[in-house]
């Protein structure tokens, strides 16, 4: 039964990137635009630790949501994640759910997963990889 699974795991793989890309994009905008509502603290300065982390967020997002260079803006965005985990809520409480943190860990353990698999289906990534190149999927 599960077999049958495999051959839609590029396309599940796909809406995970999509979802996660959209869900991320909402913490660039919101930095750089205040939208969809301001940060507590207003809108970070552009060349601030908060301003570059937005400016990533943003365009990160926006990569992975198109699936382009799929692999290395993940691999950026999985260490940014890792760096707000550890500078900002680490130091709070070692406990993720006490610490607001837990969001943080997902989103670098899913770009880390994106940095390993790809960005599955309707990619530009996909789109343009050489003719026989294949993934595993692809059998």
């Amino acid at each position: 039964m599960f077999a049958a699974l495999d051959r839609w795991s590029p396309y599940a793989l796909a809406v995970l990137r999509i979802v996660t890309a959209l869900l991320f994009l909402e913490h660039g905008t919101q930095k750089l635009f205040g939208f969809p509502a301001p940060p507590e603290g207003g809108t970070p300065a552009l060349f601030s630790l908060f301003g570059i982390g937005a400016i990533l967020e943003l365009i990160g997002s926006l990569l992975l949501l198109v699936g382009l260079f799929t692999r290395p803006v993940a691999f950026l965005l999985a260490g940014e994640m890792a760096v707000a985990y550890w500078m900002f809520h680490a130091p709070q409480s070692p406990y993720p759910v006490l610490n607001g943190g837990d969001a943080a860990i997902l989103y670098c353990f899913v770009f880390l997963l994106f940095v390993f698999t790809g960005p599955g289906a309707w990619s530009i990534d996909g789109a343009t990889r050489p003719t026989g190149r294949r993934h595993s999927w692809e059998r």
